[in-house]
């Protein structure tokens, strides 16, 4: 099996001002496609550092990808430091300098002459083509070696990795073939499912089976191998059919889906419309539902109601209600709930009350404490949730996340 080791260059990433983003998505890809990752290293934007970290790469692993220090400054040196690591001169190539020039000029823009040493490629590499920025990549291939410069730019480097890099790894590949698919579930802890699902983790079965967890979303995926494509396919599938029935209403959805992608198939399958109400969550489930391409579709309209005058102004909330059991309360949610489906007009509304904090809690309503009500046809239910305080953050996310969740329940009842 082929093993990889990703480099990503950047002082930006060192002090703390960036994130690396790309070595996780690029880890996740080549998991996919049966490489494991030996490691991932962090280097400065120094030649000398480039050049020794190519050095340790290639002596463990024979899959090198490298993100980042390819733009036009004085500080991109990553293509300078792999001709010196092959021992190489950089050549120019005509062709690449026309193509950033007629990218700038697609743009109605001149190009700086400072993006002339973009065309500038290592002997015995070849370029490779950037369809969404102005770097070229470099791919150097031996029989024993891969090494791909790819751009820092998370948008750049994903389309150049999956329309050329990827494939060029592929064609590398021999012996069995390895397919994998995520399942996505909310609404149990890690160790409740992994009760759930047994001996099923165990090392050495085939699907193999890992957990992870973000942010309330646990995705599990199974990783297939077999001698063909389709077998490992059937496998896939086989096993994803066993987790749904073990699993029920818990599994959401499939690959990278989120909640607000299953609630919004579900209301565009059941042609209802949807409106919101929000206090502590600030228009936080609003922003998710709308992240979704075509949520004009079913997203009426929302409502951030942060002090009680604007719940009773905006939503009719009665002000005797809020006085009388305070506006972090199951009343005053499903008041708001009702509100909101009424004035959108809407067939289903979420309204979210609670406390986020750090502060504003008290021993009868502590930090975390959050009322979800959740409306479909006029029916309206309401739950009392109690995250835990780990941050207003948090709270506020988990709250949108189960108010999501409790929508999804509802409307596959």
């Amino acid at each position: 099996m082929s093993r990889a080791c990703l480099i990503s260059v950047g002082n930006e990433l060192l002090c703390g001002r960036t994130v690396d983003t790309n070595a996780a998505w690029l880890s996740g890809k080549l998991f996919a496609a049966g490489i494991q990752t030996d490691s991932v290293r962090l280097v400065a934007d120094e030649i000398a550092d480039i050049v020794a970290a190519l050095r340790d790469a290639t002596a463990s692993a024979d899959i090198v990808l490298v993100t980042g220090g390819l733009g036009p400054t004085d500080d991109d040196l990553t293509r300078q430091a792999l001709a010196e690591y092959l021992g190489v001169e950089l050549i120019f190539y005509p062709d690449l300098a026309a193509r950033i020039e007629a990218y700038f000029a697609g743009r109605g823009l001149t190009m700086p002459a400072r993006n002339r040493v973009q065309a500038y490629i290592p002997r015995g590499a070849s370029p490779i083509d950037n369809a969404r920025g102005t770097a070229p990549g470099v791919l150097y291939e031996t029989a024993d070696t891969l090494i791909a410069l790819m751009p820092g730019v998370p948008n750049e480097m994903k389309g150049m990795f999956e329309a050329t890099v990827l494939p060029a790894i592929l064609k590398r590949q021999g012996g069995d073939v390895i397919r994998s698919a995520n399942l996505r579930l909310f609404g149990a802890g890690e160790s409740a499912i992994a009760e759930m699902l047994g001996d099923r983790m165990c090392r050495g079965k085939n699907p193999q089976l890992n957990c992870t967890v973000s942010e309330g979303i646990i995705t599990l995926q199974l990783v297939a191998t077999a001698p063909t494509a389709s077998q490992a396919d059937a496998l896939l599938t086989q096993h994803q059919t066993e987790l749904k029935t073990l699993l029920g209403s818990l599994v959401f959805g499939q690959g990278e889906e989120t909640l607000q992608d299953a609630v919004g198939q579900l209301l565009k399958t059941k042609q209802k419309t949807l409106a919101v109400a929000e206090s502590c969550t600030g228009g936080l489930i609003a922003k998710m539902l709308t992240d979704v391409a075509g949520a004009s579709g079913y997203f009426q309209c929302g409502w951030v109601t942060y002090s009680n005058a604007a719940k009773t102004h905006l939503l009719g909330v009665p002000s005797e209600l809020i006085a009388r059991h305070g506006a972090v309360s199951e009343p005053v949610a499903a008041a708001m709930a009702q509100g909101a489906a009424q004035n959108a007009p809407a067939d289903c509304a979420i309204a979210v009350t609670g406390i986020a904090g750090p502060d504003g809690g008290t021993p009868e309503k502590p930090v975390g404490l959050v009322y979800i009500a959740v409306q479909v046809d006029g029916v309206c239910r309401v739950q009392e949730c109690r995250f835990p305080n780990v941050g207003r953050t948090s709270v506020r996310l988990r709250a949108a996340q189960t108010a999501l969740n409790l929508l999804r329940l509802e409307l596959t009842a």
